[in-house]
Protein backbone atom coordinates (compact mmCIF):
# COMPACT_ATOMS: atom_id res chain seq x y z
CA UNK A 1 0.00 0.00 0.00
CA UNK A 2 3.21 2.27 0.72
CA UNK A 3 4.48 1.90 -2.92
CA UNK A 4 1.11 2.43 -4.33
CA UNK A 5 0.26 5.85 -2.37
CA UNK A 6 3.76 7.19 -2.98
CA UNK A 7 3.34 6.18 -6.96
CA UNK A 8 0.15 8.06 -7.34
CA UNK A 9 1.16 11.13 -5.28
CA UNK A 10 4.17 11.14 -7.74
CA UNK A 11 2.11 11.09 -10.61
CA UNK A 12 -0.50 13.51 -9.27
CA UNK A 13 1.72 15.95 -7.31
CA UNK A 14 4.84 15.44 -7.39
CA UNK A 15 7.79 14.55 -5.00
CA UNK A 16 8.45 15.35 -1.37
CA UNK A 17 5.08 13.53 0.40
CA UNK A 18 5.40 12.45 4.10
CA UNK A 19 3.50 8.93 4.47
CA UNK A 20 0.95 8.24 7.70
CA UNK A 21 -1.13 5.37 8.64
CA UNK A 22 -3.39 4.62 11.35
CA UNK A 23 -5.06 1.18 11.84
CA UNK A 24 -8.79 -0.22 12.33
CA UNK A 25 -9.21 -2.35 15.05
CA UNK A 26 -11.38 -4.89 17.14
CA UNK A 27 -13.02 -5.20 19.94
CA UNK A 28 -12.58 -8.13 21.91
CA UNK A 29 -15.53 -7.76 24.65
CA UNK A 30 -17.07 -4.69 25.61
CA UNK A 31 -20.45 -4.33 23.43
CA UNK A 32 -23.12 -1.56 24.72
CA UNK A 33 -21.81 -0.49 27.27
CA UNK A 34 -20.09 2.91 26.62
CA UNK A 35 -23.25 4.75 26.94
CA UNK A 36 -23.83 2.93 30.06
CA UNK A 37 -20.26 4.32 31.07
CA UNK A 38 -18.90 0.89 31.26
CA UNK A 39 -15.45 -0.30 29.93
CA UNK A 40 -14.74 -1.47 26.24
CA UNK A 41 -11.52 -3.62 25.60
CA UNK A 42 -10.63 -2.92 21.53
CA UNK A 43 -7.30 -3.50 20.12
CA UNK A 44 -5.89 -1.92 16.87
CA UNK A 45 -4.68 -4.30 13.69
CA UNK A 46 -2.72 -4.95 11.23
CA UNK A 47 -5.28 -3.43 8.35
CA UNK A 48 -5.64 1.03 8.28
CA UNK A 49 -5.38 3.67 5.65
CA UNK A 50 -2.17 4.95 5.11
CA UNK A 51 -1.91 8.55 3.80
CA UNK A 52 0.82 10.54 1.67
CA UNK A 53 0.93 14.23 2.21
CA UNK A 54 2.83 17.10 1.70
CA UNK A 55 2.01 20.92 2.35
CA UNK A 56 1.15 22.72 -0.67
CA UNK A 57 1.33 26.66 0.61
CA UNK A 58 -1.86 27.02 -0.60
CA UNK A 59 -4.86 27.40 1.88
CA UNK A 60 -6.40 24.60 -0.27
CA UNK A 61 -6.26 20.55 -0.08
CA UNK A 62 -6.32 18.16 -3.44
CA UNK A 63 -7.11 15.20 -2.05
CA UNK A 64 -7.28 12.08 -4.19
CA UNK A 65 -8.83 8.81 -3.11
CA UNK A 66 -6.87 5.93 -4.65
CA UNK A 67 -9.42 2.91 -3.60
CA UNK A 68 -12.31 5.08 -5.15
CA UNK A 69 -9.98 6.75 -8.17
CA UNK A 70 -12.20 10.06 -7.00
CA UNK A 71 -10.25 13.53 -6.54
CA UNK A 72 -11.09 16.62 -4.86
CA UNK A 73 -10.02 20.11 -3.79
CA UNK A 74 -12.19 22.36 -1.10
CA UNK A 75 -10.56 25.11 0.71
CA UNK A 76 -10.92 25.26 4.80
CA UNK A 77 -13.34 27.62 5.87
CA UNK A 78 -16.75 25.96 6.99
CA UNK A 79 -18.93 26.86 3.87
CA UNK A 80 -16.26 25.07 1.81
CA UNK A 81 -17.41 21.35 3.02
CA UNK A 82 -16.86 19.03 0.21
CA UNK A 83 -20.03 16.93 -1.68
CA UNK A 84 -17.89 13.87 -2.09
CA UNK A 85 -18.61 11.25 1.33
CA UNK A 86 -14.88 10.57 1.56
CA UNK A 87 -13.60 13.94 1.43
CA UNK A 88 -15.96 15.05 4.41
CA UNK A 89 -13.64 13.07 7.05
CA UNK A 90 -10.54 14.70 5.95
CA UNK A 91 -12.00 18.39 5.54
CA UNK A 92 -13.70 17.70 8.94
CA UNK A 93 -10.51 17.12 10.64
CA UNK A 94 -8.92 19.97 9.82
CA UNK A 95 -11.75 22.04 10.53
CA UNK A 96 -11.61 20.22 14.26
CA UNK A 97 -8.17 21.07 14.78
CA UNK A 98 -8.27 24.35 13.69
CA UNK A 99 -11.54 24.59 16.49
CA UNK A 100 -8.71 23.29 19.04
CA UNK A 101 -5.97 26.21 17.77
CA UNK A 102 -4.59 24.60 14.97
CA UNK A 103 -3.22 26.63 12.47
CA UNK A 104 -4.28 24.16 9.43
CA UNK A 105 -3.22 25.16 5.82
CA UNK A 106 -3.04 23.79 2.55
CA UNK A 107 -2.24 20.22 1.60
CA UNK A 108 -1.82 17.86 -1.55
CA UNK A 109 -2.84 14.22 -0.45
CA UNK A 110 -3.32 10.62 -1.79
CA UNK A 111 -4.61 7.75 0.62
CA UNK A 112 -5.69 4.05 0.31
CA UNK A 113 -7.10 1.51 3.09
CA UNK A 114 -6.88 -2.16 3.20
CA UNK A 115 -9.84 -2.25 6.06
CA UNK A 116 -12.43 -4.69 5.12
CA UNK A 117 -15.77 -2.61 4.49
CA UNK A 118 -18.75 -3.54 6.21
CA UNK A 119 -16.60 -5.66 9.18
CA UNK A 120 -16.83 -3.46 11.52
CA UNK A 121 -13.68 -2.75 12.10
CA UNK A 122 -13.98 1.09 11.71
CA UNK A 123 -12.34 2.27 8.54
CA UNK A 124 -13.70 5.95 8.70
CA UNK A 125 -11.61 5.92 12.44
CA UNK A 126 -8.66 4.95 10.71
CA UNK A 127 -9.14 7.92 8.19
CA UNK A 128 -9.70 10.25 11.05
CA UNK A 129 -6.71 9.42 12.74
CA UNK A 130 -4.47 9.48 9.99
CA UNK A 131 -4.88 12.67 9.33
CA UNK A 132 -5.67 14.34 12.60
CA UNK A 133 -1.88 12.30 13.60
CA UNK A 134 -0.23 13.93 10.27
CA UNK A 135 -1.41 17.21 10.49
CA UNK A 136 -0.68 17.84 14.19
CA UNK A 137 2.64 16.69 13.23
CA UNK A 138 3.29 18.64 9.85
CA UNK A 139 1.67 21.70 11.66
CA UNK A 140 3.16 21.63 14.65
CA UNK A 141 -0.41 22.18 16.59
CA UNK A 142 1.08 20.36 19.88
CA UNK A 143 -2.39 18.79 20.35
CA UNK A 144 -2.25 15.40 23.03
CA UNK A 145 -2.62 12.13 21.73
CA UNK A 146 -6.63 12.14 23.50
CA UNK A 147 -7.25 14.96 21.76
CA UNK A 148 -6.68 13.86 18.08
CA UNK A 149 -8.78 10.72 19.02
CA UNK A 150 -11.68 13.75 19.85
CA UNK A 151 -11.00 14.89 16.59
CA UNK A 152 -11.77 12.08 15.68
CA UNK A 153 -14.89 11.63 17.15
CA UNK A 154 -16.33 15.35 16.86
CA UNK A 155 -15.23 14.59 12.77
CA UNK A 156 -18.09 12.47 12.71
CA UNK A 157 -20.67 13.99 14.83
CA UNK A 158 -20.24 17.49 13.56
CA UNK A 159 -19.33 16.55 9.50
CA UNK A 160 -20.38 13.13 8.83
CA UNK A 161 -24.00 12.51 10.67
CA UNK A 162 -22.32 10.06 12.84
CA UNK A 163 -23.30 10.09 16.74
CA UNK A 164 -20.11 7.78 17.61
CA UNK A 165 -18.89 6.60 21.02
CA UNK A 166 -14.74 7.20 21.51
CA UNK A 167 -13.73 3.86 21.35
CA UNK A 168 -12.74 3.45 17.49
CA UNK A 169 -10.56 7.02 17.62
CA UNK A 170 -9.52 6.07 20.59
CA UNK A 171 -8.09 2.49 19.49
CA UNK A 172 -6.66 3.86 16.15
CA UNK A 173 -4.39 6.46 17.86
CA UNK A 174 -3.15 4.40 21.10
CA UNK A 175 -2.76 1.13 19.20
CA UNK A 176 -0.47 -1.07 21.02
CA UNK A 177 1.19 -3.98 18.92
CA UNK A 178 0.71 -6.94 21.16
CA UNK A 179 -1.44 -5.44 23.74
CA UNK A 180 -5.12 -4.67 24.42
CA UNK A 181 -6.52 -1.42 25.74
CA UNK A 182 -9.32 -1.15 28.78
CA UNK A 183 -10.92 2.06 28.45
CA UNK A 184 -13.04 3.56 30.75
CA UNK A 185 -15.88 4.75 28.79
CA UNK A 186 -16.54 7.45 31.72
CA UNK A 187 -13.48 8.49 32.88
CA UNK A 188 -11.34 8.01 30.00
CA UNK A 189 -8.86 6.48 31.81
CA UNK A 190 -7.20 3.46 29.78
CA UNK A 191 -4.82 0.79 30.36
CA UNK A 192 -2.56 -1.91 28.29
CA UNK A 193 -2.85 -5.69 28.61
CA UNK A 194 -0.38 -8.01 26.90
CA UNK A 195 -2.68 -10.09 24.45
CA UNK A 196 -0.48 -12.71 22.77
CA UNK A 197 -2.61 -15.46 21.52
CA UNK A 198 -0.71 -17.21 18.83
CA UNK A 199 2.13 -17.41 21.92
CA UNK A 200 -0.26 -20.01 23.99
CA UNK A 201 -1.91 -21.77 20.83
CA UNK A 202 -4.35 -19.59 19.79
CA UNK A 203 -5.44 -17.48 16.85
CA UNK A 204 -8.01 -14.37 16.81
CA UNK A 205 -10.36 -14.02 13.38
CA UNK A 206 -13.31 -12.81 12.23
CA UNK A 207 -16.03 -14.14 10.68
CA UNK A 208 -17.84 -11.96 8.25
CA UNK A 209 -21.50 -13.02 7.23
CA UNK A 210 -21.54 -10.25 4.61
CA UNK A 211 -24.85 -10.04 5.77
CA UNK A 212 -26.84 -6.15 7.12
CA UNK A 213 -30.20 -6.04 7.94
CA UNK A 214 -32.14 -3.00 7.03
CA UNK A 215 -33.97 -1.62 10.39
CA UNK A 216 -37.16 -0.30 10.09
CA UNK A 217 -37.10 1.25 14.22
CA UNK A 218 -33.99 3.06 15.51
CA UNK A 219 -32.91 -0.07 18.08
CA UNK A 220 -30.14 1.56 19.39
CA UNK A 221 -31.92 4.53 20.79
CA UNK A 222 -34.22 2.01 21.62
CA UNK A 223 -31.46 0.25 23.84
CA UNK A 224 -30.18 3.32 25.37
CA UNK A 225 -33.72 4.89 26.55
CA UNK A 226 -33.94 1.33 28.18
CA UNK A 227 -31.19 1.59 30.17
CA UNK A 228 -31.94 5.23 30.94
CA UNK A 229 -34.75 4.19 32.13
CA UNK A 230 -34.23 1.56 34.42
CA UNK A 231 -31.08 3.95 35.99
CA UNK A 232 -34.02 6.60 36.57
CA UNK A 233 -35.91 4.17 38.49
CA UNK A 234 -32.53 2.71 40.71
CA UNK A 235 -31.64 6.66 41.42
CA UNK A 236 -34.97 6.63 44.02
CA UNK A 237 -33.32 3.66 46.04
CA UNK A 238 -29.44 4.49 44.93
CA UNK A 239 -28.61 8.03 44.03
CA UNK A 240 -25.17 7.24 43.88
CA UNK A 241 -26.17 5.36 40.22
CA UNK A 242 -25.78 7.44 37.59
CA UNK A 243 -25.12 5.07 34.62
CA UNK A 244 -25.68 1.14 34.97
CA UNK A 245 -22.27 0.45 35.40
CA UNK A 246 -22.44 1.77 38.62
CA UNK A 247 -25.31 -0.96 39.27
CA UNK A 248 -25.19 -4.79 40.16
CA UNK A 249 -27.87 -7.19 39.88
CA UNK A 250 -28.72 -7.19 43.20
CA UNK A 251 -29.74 -3.49 42.22
CA UNK A 252 -31.55 -4.81 39.71
CA UNK A 253 -33.66 -7.44 41.75
CA UNK A 254 -35.22 -4.35 43.44
CA UNK A 255 -36.32 -2.83 40.94
CA UNK A 256 -37.42 -5.52 38.74
CA UNK A 257 -41.56 -5.20 39.75
CA UNK A 258 -41.26 -2.02 38.83
CA UNK A 259 -39.70 -2.21 35.30
CA UNK A 260 -40.68 -3.82 31.64
CA UNK A 261 -39.40 -6.98 31.02
CA UNK A 262 -37.84 -5.43 28.03
CA UNK A 263 -36.35 -2.89 29.97
CA UNK A 264 -35.04 -5.56 32.97
CA UNK A 265 -33.51 -7.49 29.59
CA UNK A 266 -31.79 -5.18 28.54
CA UNK A 267 -30.01 -3.83 32.12
CA UNK A 268 -29.31 -7.60 33.09
CA UNK A 269 -27.34 -7.75 29.64
CA UNK A 270 -25.43 -4.31 30.73
CA UNK A 271 -24.56 -5.00 34.29
CA UNK A 272 -22.96 -8.63 33.06
CA UNK A 273 -20.97 -7.36 30.57
CA UNK A 274 -19.58 -4.64 32.39
CA UNK A 275 -18.31 -7.20 34.58
CA UNK A 276 -17.30 -9.66 31.35
CA UNK A 277 -14.82 -7.44 30.50
CA UNK A 278 -13.20 -6.64 34.15
CA UNK A 279 -13.25 -10.46 34.20
CA UNK A 280 -11.44 -10.74 30.83
CA UNK A 281 -8.87 -8.70 31.84
CA UNK A 282 -8.06 -10.81 34.81
CA UNK A 283 -8.17 -13.64 33.01
CA UNK A 284 -5.56 -12.18 30.66
CA UNK A 285 -3.25 -11.62 33.61
CA UNK A 286 -3.34 -15.54 33.98
CA UNK A 287 -2.87 -16.25 30.44
CA UNK A 288 -6.00 -18.10 31.03
CA UNK A 289 -7.84 -17.44 27.59
CA UNK A 290 -10.54 -20.26 28.21
CA UNK A 291 -11.40 -18.12 30.72
CA UNK A 292 -11.65 -15.17 27.87
CA UNK A 293 -13.20 -17.71 25.34
CA UNK A 294 -16.53 -18.58 27.81
CA UNK A 295 -17.18 -14.96 28.15
CA UNK A 296 -17.06 -14.30 24.74
CA UNK A 297 -19.74 -16.83 24.36
CA UNK A 298 -21.70 -15.26 27.27
CA UNK A 299 -21.74 -11.86 25.90
CA UNK A 300 -22.59 -13.56 22.02
CA UNK A 301 -25.82 -14.67 23.94
CA UNK A 302 -26.41 -12.03 26.11
CA UNK A 303 -26.45 -10.16 23.21
CA UNK A 304 -28.61 -12.44 21.13
CA UNK A 305 -31.56 -13.00 23.62
CA UNK A 306 -31.38 -9.75 26.55
CA UNK A 307 -30.30 -7.13 24.32
CA UNK A 308 -31.88 -8.64 21.09
CA UNK A 309 -29.48 -6.77 18.61
CA UNK A 310 -28.01 -10.37 17.18
CA UNK A 311 -29.72 -11.90 14.04
CA UNK A 312 -29.75 -15.79 12.86
CA UNK A 313 -26.87 -15.67 10.43
CA UNK A 314 -24.87 -14.15 13.51
CA UNK A 315 -26.77 -17.20 15.86
CA UNK A 316 -25.45 -19.20 12.89
CA UNK A 317 -21.81 -18.46 12.98
CA UNK A 318 -21.68 -18.39 16.82
CA UNK A 319 -23.11 -22.37 16.98
CA UNK A 320 -20.64 -23.85 14.49
CA UNK A 321 -17.90 -22.13 16.42
CA UNK A 322 -18.78 -24.04 19.28
CA UNK A 323 -20.02 -27.40 17.50
CA UNK A 324 -16.33 -27.07 15.93
CA UNK A 325 -14.49 -26.62 19.47
CA UNK A 326 -13.94 -22.96 18.80
CA UNK A 327 -12.81 -21.72 22.36
CA UNK A 328 -14.64 -18.01 22.17
CA UNK A 329 -16.99 -16.85 19.58
CA UNK A 330 -19.40 -13.79 19.67
CA UNK A 331 -20.76 -10.92 17.31
CA UNK A 332 -18.52 -7.73 17.40
CA UNK A 333 -20.01 -4.89 16.85
CA UNK A 334 -23.74 -3.36 17.25
CA UNK A 335 -25.69 -6.36 15.89
CA UNK A 336 -28.03 -6.87 13.52
CA UNK A 337 -25.86 -8.37 10.90
CA UNK A 338 -21.51 -7.91 10.59
CA UNK A 339 -19.34 -9.98 11.80
CA UNK A 340 -17.93 -12.70 14.61
CA UNK A 341 -14.87 -12.28 16.45
CA UNK A 342 -13.65 -15.73 17.20
CA UNK A 343 -10.60 -17.38 19.47
CA UNK A 344 -9.57 -19.92 17.77
CA UNK A 345 -6.83 -23.07 19.05
CA UNK A 346 -4.51 -23.48 16.19
CA UNK A 347 -4.72 -27.04 15.69
CA UNK A 348 -8.42 -26.27 15.10
CA UNK A 349 -7.98 -23.58 12.94
CA UNK A 350 -7.83 -25.04 9.56
CA UNK A 351 -11.16 -27.29 10.33
CA UNK A 352 -13.10 -24.34 11.60
CA UNK A 353 -12.39 -22.12 8.55
CA UNK A 354 -13.64 -24.95 6.02
CA UNK A 355 -16.58 -26.07 8.03
CA UNK A 356 -18.45 -22.18 8.55
CA UNK A 357 -17.68 -21.67 5.19
CA UNK A 358 -19.20 -24.70 3.68
CA UNK A 359 -22.62 -24.53 6.42
CA UNK A 360 -22.65 -20.87 6.19
CA UNK A 361 -22.99 -21.54 2.28
CA UNK A 362 -25.38 -24.11 1.91
CA UNK A 363 -27.88 -21.99 4.72
CA UNK A 364 -27.43 -19.07 3.37
CA UNK A 365 -26.57 -19.10 -0.21
CA UNK A 366 -23.09 -17.10 0.08
CA UNK A 367 -19.76 -17.97 2.06
CA UNK A 368 -18.52 -15.83 5.10
CA UNK A 369 -15.38 -13.76 4.37
CA UNK A 370 -12.38 -14.80 6.69
CA UNK A 371 -9.78 -12.04 8.46
CA UNK A 372 -6.92 -13.41 10.66
CA UNK A 373 -6.83 -10.21 13.42
CA UNK A 374 -3.12 -9.16 14.03
CA UNK A 375 -2.64 -6.86 16.92
CA UNK A 376 -0.37 -3.89 15.74
CA UNK A 377 0.23 -0.50 16.74
CA UNK A 378 -1.75 2.74 16.20
CA UNK A 379 -1.05 6.01 14.57
CA UNK A 380 1.98 6.85 13.37
CA UNK A 381 4.53 8.36 10.86
CA UNK A 382 5.95 5.70 8.59
CA UNK A 383 9.81 6.12 7.19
Amino acid sequence: MKQKVSKKFEELYGEGAQLFTSPGRINLIGEHTDYNGGFVFPGAVDKGIVAAIRLNGTDRVNAYALDLGEQTSFGLNEEDKPSEGWACYIFGVCREMQKRGGKIGGFDTVFSGDVPLGAGMSSSAALESTYAYALNELFHCNIDKFELAKVGQSTEHNYCGVNCGIMDQFASVFGKAGCLMRLDCRSLEYVYFPFDPEAHGYKLLLVDSRVKHELVDSPYNKRRQSCERVVATMQKKHPHVQFLRDADLTMLEEVAPELSQEDYKRARFVIGEVRRVLDVCDALERNDYETVGKKMYETHWGLSKDYEVSCVELDFLAEVAKACGVTGSRIMGGGFGGCTINLVKKELYDDFVATVKSKFAAEYGHEPKIYDVVISDGSRRLE
